[in-house]
């Protein structure tokens, strides 16, 4: 195999959710195809990232539930059973072994090559295989960059000498320490931050900004989240920076973490989640005139707009446009499209919610926050709107007074945002707040993406008492504030 020059339509670099959606849409489109990966099939996602954080997190979501349900309180008062949280988040990761993610490639007609691969000029993809040998692909139309993301690390003297926690270390863990820093107040952050505690680490959460947490959600879903963080025992700090670290006992020992302020604390693990850099280092962007370690910069097809000729496309967290496995997921499958459509010489349909369109990177990005409260949002929030110069009408309801919130939960704590474009009278914007609310986020989603006139919405007509008539409360409260809507 050393020094093969086998020639696709598509050579795909990462083989993440996004690379292989992107692979299996191409060859879908009836171009042969080869993936590329150097780690396991499935990438961050199925392993270090979603699958695995999620199942730390449900037993905890579930036991919080269960405490505010009258009857199961005391079946459920005693700690998490952190051995068997562990072995259900070891089967939702596979246990770290991807044959599954191999048979469901061969069976779409996907080839692989695993190595480490690099570009290595136009249309050109060398791979260096685990075996010590090289390969070289040929892309006739297009390769798609597809590597996804890694942990931005702050600029501390040592820190690799501390082994310091990424969300890999965390959601691969095999101990719960007793002591865990967290550095951050993002998703990660604030999900691990409640997974550990419940767990039962004595957690300390470090952010260096005073702005609260979940910066770019609505001020209040970060609020709600903190107060009960704070309610479970978490110390959370704000404006607070750590300015150096190290590990006592020769590098064996606790960390010792020095913070801004000249004040101190020890932890027997620190978690690093203080954002996500582009993992394009090392994969020859110098050969097409890219500089290495930079986000790719893409137009509405996801062509990257710095090299000329049209192959090369960045798909999923790598072009910086919404770094979610499911928008990378949603990507893939509009660039899929169109490398097929261009191969074909097939025009595009690239309006506003065409299928070529990127339109949801920008109108819809549904997120779900796995904390308890769970936060869910798609769409604008009130400050994205304003920048953007839209006005919108900012509607708000106390999610706790429906009734299918009351028999979900005792003593039920919930918010609900829906901002309304007061010219089109359409919904741009929706945050929840609450229990169980990741439900109710894919109805959001459709309000957005269809842009239903808030006039037909009454018309959706919400079971009850289920917490989704949330709706029709937010709908009356919008209606009762301004008149307009009938």
């Amino acid at each position: 195999m050393n020094g093969t020059s086998p020639a696709y339509d598509v050579v795909v670099l990462g083989a993440g959710p996004t690379g292989e959606n992107l692979a299996e849409r191409t060859r879908a489109a009836g171009l042969t195809t080869v993936i590329v990966e150097n780690e396991l099939l499935g990438g961050e996602c199925s392993f270090w990232a979603c699958e695995p954080s999620k199942a730390l997190l449900r037993p905890v979501l579930a036991r919080a539930d269960a405490r505010r349900v009258p009857g199961l309180r005391r079946a459920v008062e005693g700690p998490l059973d952190v051995a068997a949280v562990f072995e259900h988040r070891d089967e939702m990761a596979a246990h770290w072994q991807d044959e599954d993610q191999v048979a469901w490639l061969d069976s779409v007609s996907v080839d692989l090559v695993r190595g480490h691969g690099r570009l290595d000029g136009p249309r050109q993809v060398v791979v260096d295989t685990p075996d010590g040998e090289t390969v070289r692909l040929t892309a006739r139309h297009a390769v798609g960059v597809c590597t996804g993301t890694v942990t931005a690390f702050p600029d501390l003297p040592g820190l690799e000498n501390v082994r310091p926690w990424t969300n890999r270390q965390a959601t691969a863990a095999r101990q719960v320490p007793e002591r865990l820093a967290v550095v951050g107040g993002g998703v990660v952050a604030v999900e691990m931050a409640t997974a550990f505690q419940a767990l039962g680490s004595r957690v300390t959460m470090l952010v260096r900004g005073r702005g609260g947490l979940l910066g770019r959600m609505e001020p209040f879903a970060g609020e709600m989240v903190a107060d009960a963080l704070r309610e479970t025992g978490v110390d959370l700090r704000f404006g607070t920076s750590v300015a150096s670290v190290a590990r006592d006992d020769g590098g064996d020992g606790p960390v010792r973490i020095t913070l801004d302020d000249g004040n101190s604390l020890v932890a027997d693990e620190i978690l690093f989640a203080t954002g996500r850099a582009p993992h394009t280092g090392d994969i020859g962007l110098d050969t097409v005139g890219l500089t290495p370690g930079d986000w790719l910069s893409v137009d509405d097809s996801y062509r990257v707009t710095d090299v000329s000729e049209g192959w090369l496309y960045a798909v999923g967290d790598v072009n910086h446009r919404a770094l979610m496995t499911h928008q990378g997921k949603y990507q893939a499958r509009i660039a899929g499209a169109v490398i097929g459509a261009r191969a074909k010489g097939e025009p595009l349909d690239d309006g506003r919610w065409g299928r070529h369109a990127p339109t949801a990177d920008s109108a819809a990005v549904p997120q779900v926050v796995f904390t308890e409260p769970e936060v869910a949002s798609v769409g604008l929030t009130a400050r994205d709107a304003e920048r953007a110069g839209l006005k919108v009408d900012v509607v708000d309801y106390d999610i706790g007074s429906v009734a299918g919130a009351v028999q979900y939960a005792t003593g039920y704590r919930g918010k609900a945002r829906v901002l309304v474009d007061s010219v089109r009278r359409t919904i741009v914007g929706v945050t929840f707040v609450g229990p169980g609310v990741q439900e109710l986020l894919y109805s959001a989603t459709v309000a957005v993406t269809s842009e239903v006139p808030v006039d037909r919405l009454w018309h959706a007509v919400p079971a009850f008492p289920t917490i989704s008539e949330v709706w029709l409360r937010v709908l009356e409260t919008y209606r009762d504030s301004d008149g307009t809507a009938a």
